[in-house]
């Protein structure tokens, strides 16, 4: 599958996803990265209730994406991954799934140990820290809460949340 979004959000599936990033992007598959969820059968069925028609979404482990990633970047299709924290995409990148990637932060709210850094993106220092690990890693990270959205950098992204 041609996988045309890796997103970092924390609420996963939903409609700045599915209406926002899914519809425009083409997507017929969603591979959500998330440890709980992927050990949840009614979670995922919550969170595949508001797929339209047509469109899948397998969950998976970081460990189970680390195995399959490679068998999904070549099945028919377009699709996205998305990940709820920043860590897991980080253990992607580690894993050298993310090379030459574009990885979209996008949905990282206000918590009290988390700093503002643009009103969707609220960091944490680890989490600035896996951010910067996954450029390191060779993917090119970027905020932007919607694909018409202008793109943040990840330099301005962070200097905003210092």
């Amino acid at each position: 599958m041609a996988l045309e979004l890796f997103r970092i959000d924390e609420r996963l599936l939903h409609g700045q996803v599915i209406v926002g990033w899914g519809m425009r992007l083409g997507l017929q598959r969603y591979v959500v990265v998330d440890d709980d969820l992927a050990a949840s059968e009614w979670e995922q069925d919550l969170y595949s209730a508001g797929l339209p028609p047509g469109v899948s979404a397998t969950f998976l482990s970081v460990s189970e994406a680390v195995d399959r990633l490679p068998d999904l970047l070549d099945a028919p299709g377009r699709g996205a991954v998305i990940t709820r924290s920043t860590s897991a995409m980080r253990e992607l990148a580690a894993a050298g799934l993310l090379v030459g990637r574009r990885v979209n932060v996008g949905g990282l709210y206000g918590a009290p140990d988390r700093r503002m850094a643009l009103r969707y993106v609220c960091l944490r220092r680890d989490e600035a820290d896996d951010l910067r690990a996954m450029q390191a890693a060779g993917a090119r990270v970027t905020a932007r809460d919607l694909p018409t959205a202008r793109e943040v950098g990840l330099e301005e992204l962070l200097r905003a949340s210092d």
